[in-house]
């Protein structure tokens, strides 16, 4: 009907906080729709605004011993309580996505650099050439049996028709020698 007035939500919200049942069902009802209204456009997610809405209907039924008449509109009081809800929500949810940023970003481990792993192997092996060709000539020989044909002592030995003694001196200085040139800690 053109002239009917809604209830009185001054009168509801009074009878509410002291624990009618009725009066806050009509209440309810009253801003219900405005409630979820309001914190469906701060939210934009139908099934959180729900949630929101139901939360700030509630904290309506808790608090209603709270409401100051002289300070505004129930309508004003309950739509404030829900803006702040949904306003929390919305920054509860940022900054949860943004721990979430900053826990991948620090558990974020690099890509493998092929190219890098590439270039470090030629260096180290050229560093490794290098240092072979500062052993003396007997020393060098030894090794490269030892370590890159993968001869043992008595083979090395046999091989270059040297005393086993000589043979395991001659590798023993030269990778000392060897570990020197690298820059390996012993």
């Amino acid at each position: 009907m053109p002239g009917r007035r809604g209830p009185d939500l001054g009168d509801l919200v009074a009878r509410t906080a002291r624990g009618d049942q009725d009066a806050f069902s009509a209440l309810y009802d009253a801003v219900a729709g405005p409630v979820l209204g309001l914190v469906r456009r701060v939210l934009r997610d139908a099934a959180q605004s729900e949630e929101v809405a139901q939360e700030v209907l509630l904290e309506v039924w808790r608090t209603a011993a709270r409401y100051q008449p002289e300070r505004g509109e129930v309508m004003t009081w309950v739509l404030t309580m829900a803006h702040r809800r949904a306003v929390d929500r919305v920054r509860a949810a940022q900054a949860a996505a943004d721990r979430d940023r900053r826990a991948a970003a620090r558990s974020h481990t690099p890509a493998f650099d092929e190219v890098a792993e590439q270039v470090e192997n030629r260096l180290e092996r050229e560093l490794v050439r290098r240092c072979l060709r500062a052993l003396t000539e007997l020393q060098r020989e030894a090794v490269t049996l030892a370590y890159y044909r993968g001869l043992s002592y008595r083979e090395v030995a046999d091989l270059l028709a040297a005393p086993l003694g000589t043979v395991k001196t001659r590798m023993r200085d030269g990778l000392i020698r060897l570990r020197d040139c690298l820059g390996v800690a012993s």
